[in-house]
């Protein structure tokens, strides 16, 4: 197979997988929306090309790109160097998020954590201590979702199942574009967020 194809098909898998949990998407999807409906707000973290992505999804919900669509409070934990490196010299690095939740967030908050292998310490650290504050806990991940997915932190996991990080920052694009996209229309339908109804 020629060298295109195979680049290719290392990308069909986890995109199919992706679709073929759709009803896992969908729930997040519902439960933003509720929490958003609610008067709450996203706080979004990752390391490395993850924190570019959490502040990539921060953007999209403060400042949609598309004209009409309605704003929602979003902020990105990665953005404060003087926080993270202050908070990282003080505590140590795994509490660079959980810190920062601690003193911004309240419980009727949304915590979507990014980290394409599952296994990154502050990320696993600021779920667990959004999980405790009672806020609304997501995880994007990859490969077979690490050590988060194992520790039950994340109310809503969407793992892509691949060890390649570029396919999986890729379907993680998508996935947080997905979800942008849908807590639009369900946010336009308020009468589908009683917590009895999953869209």
């Amino acid at each position: 197979m020629p060298s295109t194809e195979r680049v290719f098909a290392r990308r069909e898998a986890p995109g199919r997988a992706l679709a073929a949990h759709a009803d896992v998407i969908a729930e997040a999807c519902h439960a933003m929306a509720g929490r958003f409906h609610r008067g709450g707000r996203l706080f979004t973290f990752g390391n490395g090309g993850a924190a570019t992505d959490a502040q990539h999804i921060a953007v999209e919900f403060v400042h949609p790109v598309i004209v009409g669509k309605r704003a929602l409070p979003a902020l990105s934990l990665t953005g404060d160097v003087a926080t993270l490196t202050g908070v990282g010299a003080a505590a140590g690095f795994a509490e660079v998020f959980a810190h920062q939740l601690r003193h911004f967030a309240a419980p009727e908050d949304i915590a979507l954590g990014v980290s394409p292998d599952g296994r990154c310490a502050d990320v696993l650290a600021g779920l667990r201590a959004a999980r405790d504050m009672g806020l609304l806990t997501v995880a994007l991940l990859g490969g077979d979702g690490g050590d988060i997915a194992a520790s039950g932190v994340a109310g809503h996991r969407i793992v892509v199942p691949s060890d390649d990080p570029r396919v999986v920052k890729e379907v993680h694009v998508t996935a947080y574009h997905v979800l942008w996209e849908l807590v639009h229309v369900l946010l336009e339908q308020p009468g589908v967020l009683d917590p009895g109804v999953i869209a």
